[in-house]
């Protein structure tokens, strides 16, 4: 639950650093477009379609996986009624660079648990299974979201590109602290 929160909570203060969305909900805000809905509500539809991608990598949900669903969405809800919006600049860069961290650290912290990863990041510890460091695979996992993203219409901007290449690795040194039971290597 630690490590559900703090993804929650990290990922409101990037939100209200209004530099760029992080590269998933770049992707749900273009999938939005596409199918004209809410962006919270292409965030839950994707994150079913995701769940079809565990399938060829042998990825099993448990109840992280049900948790993470039902947590991170409403940690970052709570935390934004409470987390004011800064107007000036270097208040949000560090609003981007302390959130992007704190999410981080967070996904490291609850997936380390071994309770079940959520729908994207089961794509993502699938993958390293077969090879790659969590590092690389989540960079190009968010990067394809990115870019997908950004096809589709999605919005971005400079947090985007920040939390594309540094949360991959800060989740692998978090996992590195945090996986008692050595799931990955790393």
């Amino acid at each position: 639950m630690l490590g559900l929160f703090l993804c929650g909570f990290g990922l409101a203060f990037t939100i209200e650093a209004n530099l760029g969305l992080n590269s998933w909900d770049v992707f749900h805000d273009g999938f939005s477009k596409l199918i004209n809905v809410k962006i919270g509500f292409a965030g839950v539809i994707t994150g079913f379609i995701l769940l079809l991608g565990w399938i060829p990598l042998k990825q099993v949900p448990f109840v992280g996986t049900i948790i993470n669903i039902l947590t991170i969405g409403n940690v970052i809800d709570l935390t934004m009624n409470f987390l004011p919006s800064p107007e000036i600049i270097y208040i949000r860069h560090l609003y981007l660079y302390f959130g992007t961290v704190i999410f981080a650290t967070g996904v490291g912290v609850y997936i380390g648990s071994g309770l079940g990863p959520g729908p994207r990041d089961g794509i993502m510890t699938g993958i390293s299974k077969l090879g790659p460091s969590i590092r690389v695979t989540r960079v190009g996992i968010d990067f394809t979201a990115f870019i997908i993203g950004v096809i589709l219409g999605g919005s971005y901007g400079y947090g985007t590109v920040v939390m594309v290449l540094t949360v991959g690795p800060i989740v692998q040194y978090s996992l590195s602290k945090f996986d008692k039971g050595a799931i990955f290597s790393l």
